[in-house]
């Protein structure tokens, strides 16, 4: 009769897990508090279970090593939530769409500036980028309906309409995350927020699954970014950054909001998650709100 081994899950002592809290914090700036040493635990379980390693010792030493990054970048992708779907967050999206990006789009043409640049940070799987994207071609096409271009268009039309170029940037610190957004393709689960018009016109059906046209993936560039370091994408018109900050501590969520300030056109946007807030954290974003919607809109700074 064959022996069978029950493998008992590793405990941590609180020294051990606030040793890995101090180190998640320095690299990514994530905060574990009480409330989530539960899930800090199960999650270095798993990972230790997947090493084949019998102690924190041992797993920590792994992590702080040079041939333990792509372990603690799988640690930290673990340790993150990607929770998304499409059109979150409606009423947002629709301060985004209806008064953001009109007046964007207005301002710029004025000014003679036809670049649209929009990071999503902390974009998951990519459906909240994409989302951004069908929003831009949107207004855009309702821009050109209602001021045509001197000129005729190619046809057939492109999805941006010269000369207006859109870039939108997808950012996040999980690669499997990323790459999955790279791909672009969702399954009937996933898209059950997308629409039937949106489905026709921004996705073809691949048997089961729904991939993004090509013409819309081409906007998005996706790319890994710890917000943690200060090489941040600049000049950006809107930064989207939601249910991100949360995983922050309040030292952390202020040095964010200052950097994103920097990343940030004059008077650009950053628009944050339903339950996070800019309040008492600075005093250079001022809160735009609409039908349930709230954005932060960047003010100058004197001095």
């Amino acid at each position: 009769m064959a022996m069978t081994t029950t493998s008992t899950p590793v405990q941590f002592t609180e020294a051990e897990l606030k040793l890995l809290q101090a180190l998640v914090y320095q690299e990514c700036g994530m905060h574990f508090d009480e409330r989530r040493t539960h899930f800090l635990q199960d999650r270095l379980q798993r990972r230790l279970k997947e090493c084949q390693l019998d102690s924190f010792y041992s797993y920590y030493r792994l992590l702080i090593s040079h041939a333990g990054k792509e372990e603690l970048a799988r640690l930290l992708e673990n340790l993150t939530i990607n929770e998304t779907s499409f059109f979150r967050n409606k009423a947002q999206l629709e301060l985004f769409q209806k008064h953001i990006l009109e007046d964007l789009v207005q301002k710029k043409h004025a000014a003679g500036d036809h670049l649209i640049r929009i990071w999503s940070a902390g974009c998951s799987t990519g459906q909240e980028p994409y989302t951004i994207a069908m929003q831009v071609a949107d207004v855009l096409a309702y821009f050109n309906l209602r001021n045509p271009p001197p000129y005729e268009l190619p046809s057939p039309k492109p999805l941006i309409p010269p000369p207006w170029r859109v870039e939108v940037l997808a950012s996040d610190i999980s690669y499997s995350a990323l790459r999955a957004g790279q791909q672009g393709v969702y399954s009937e689960h996933q898209m059950g927020t997308v629409d039937y018009s949106y489905r026709l016109r921004y996705f073809d059906k691949v048997g089961e699954r729904y991939a993004i046209k090509k013409s819309l993936r081409e906007l998005v560039h996706f790319d890994f970014h710890n917000l943690k370091t200060e090489f941040l994408p600049q000049r950006n018109d809107v930064i989207f950054c939601r249910n991100v900050m949360m995983y922050f501590d309040e030292a952390e969520q202020k040095r964010l909001v200052e950097k994103f300030w920097r990343c940030i056109n004059p008077g650009g946007y950053l628009l944050v998650g339903h339950a996070e807030s800019l309040l008492g954290l600075t005093q250079k974003f001022v809160m735009v709100h609409r039908n349930n919607g709230t954005a932060y809109q960047q003010v100058e700074v004197a001095g």
